[in-house]
């Protein structure tokens, strides 16, 4: 019997796990699912469109060869002629005349613009041109962001958890350490001893009648008869209640037999599981300087990394870099020439988005706080104090 219920007890724990990890994991498979389909979309739309060479081009292209024709051998003269004339018509250039869409709508290329849509990145380097890629990209980001949102809002439920837990933990043991100093050794010795004599002293016997519990109470002989029935009715009860408790394991084993049953219980387990997203965030209580450094420690990381790929940044520029992605600034500013590799660096993304949100949602508690007491210091000076007159 032992060898077969083991076997059994491992199979439910793996299924308890298996529908604990089930509501973070279907969240975040959607969302690569959704990547992956946009991406299959706008390498199709975008990376097929043909190029049709306007009037404007060919009025650039003519402009640019007059002006190449004037320049002369004298390095100042060409100087002027380019700060006046070809600056100017530089700035009237645009990207599309110069670049083939399939170089920049491939499959990588549209799944790092994917990313960047419903991340709310924005970088704006990559950026639709055709009516129906508009029109797609702003139903693809209407239903992505807030997909994005609701897997930040699940993934920081586990990162409160870990962080309050692991804040608990160091707490416990700098109180310990503080306790262990502050303690001198002949008194906790003291202490100890004392204690050991006291529970030396308990026995806890477990009679298995009534008239056995009345015999070993001689406290209960002393009092008036009203007390000790009341005593006694207890006593039944509680007796009462453990005769009862075989019953709750029946009522389990025909759970476990009843599989239609089985699988209403573990269903509501899943909803209670959707139903408690966000609850954890709600109660996370750090200091907000722990979240900064934490921060601080995550960008330096991935600075450090960037670099070996994008040669063109130093560690201060993708700092930079990492900062403006995190916190969904995006300027754009700083282009990639590897961005494919920055897309399998997506799950640092995820996560620093979310640590970031903390630090925002920590943040924001915190002034709220200070504006409450502010506004309750201000309203006690406000208040005049009554004057007691003598009757």
């Amino acid at each position: 019997m032992a060898s077969t219920s083991q076997p059994l007890r491992g199979k439910r724990a793996c299924k308890k796990i298996f529908w604990v990890v089930f509501p973070h994991a279907c969240f975040i498979l959607s969302l690569v699912i959704y990547a992956f389909l946009g991406a299959l979309m706008f390498s199709h739309i975008e990376g097929n469109r043909k190029v049709n060479l306007s009037e404007e081009y060919r009025t650039f292209l003519q402009n640019l060869w007059h002006i190449s024709r004037n320049l002369s051998d004298n390095m100042t003269e060409n100087e002027e002629i380019f700060k006046e004339k070809i600056h100017a018509l530089l700035s009237t250039a645009e990207r599309d005349w110069f670049v083939n869409p399939k170089d920049i709508w491939t499959f990588f290329g549209s799944l790092f613009f994917c990313c960047t849509v419903f991340t709310t990145v924005g970088y704006g380097n990559t950026y639709p041109v055709t009516r129906t890629g508009k029109y797609l990209c702003m139903l693809y980001a209407l239903f992505g962001i807030p997909l994005m949102f609701l897997v930040l809002t699940d993934m920081g439920d586990i990162l409160a958890t870990v962080l309050s837990k692991s804040y608990n933990e160091f707490r416990k043991l700098q109180s310990r350490i503080l306790a262990s100093k502050l303690c001198s050794g002949s008194t906790c010795n003291k202490g100890d001893e004392l204690k050991s004599r006291a529970q030396s002293k308990i026995v806890i016997n477990e009679p298995l009648t009534i008239m056995e519990v009345l015999k070993s109470q001689p406290g209960i002989k002393r009092k008036p008869i009203k007390y000790r029935n009341a005593e006694i009715f207890e006593m039944l009860i509680a007796r009462e209640n453990e005769h009862t408790k075989p019953a709750r394991s029946k009522s389990i084993e025909r759970w476990s037999s009843c599989p239609e049953l089985a699988r209403g219980k573990t269903m509501s387990r899943v909803i209670e599981n959707f139903d408690k997203i966000g609850k954890e965030l709600e109660k996370l209580d750090v200091p907000i300087v722990l979240m900064v450094l934490v921060i601080f420690v995550y960008i330096s990381c991935a600075a450090a990394i960037l670099p070996n790929w994008e040669t063109r940044l130093d560690f201060q520029e993708a700092f930079y870099f990492c900062f403006i992605t995190l916190t969904t600034i995006g300027f754009g500013d700083t282009q990639l020439e590897h961005p494919k590799f920055f897309l399998f660096f997506s799950l640092y993304i995820i996560i620093g988005m979310e640590i970031v949100f903390i630090a925002f949602k920590l943040g924001q508690d915190r002034l709220i706080g200070l504006y409450k007491k502010l506004i309750s210091f201000c309203g006690e000076k406000k208040i005049p104090s009554k004057k007691v007159y003598p009757k």
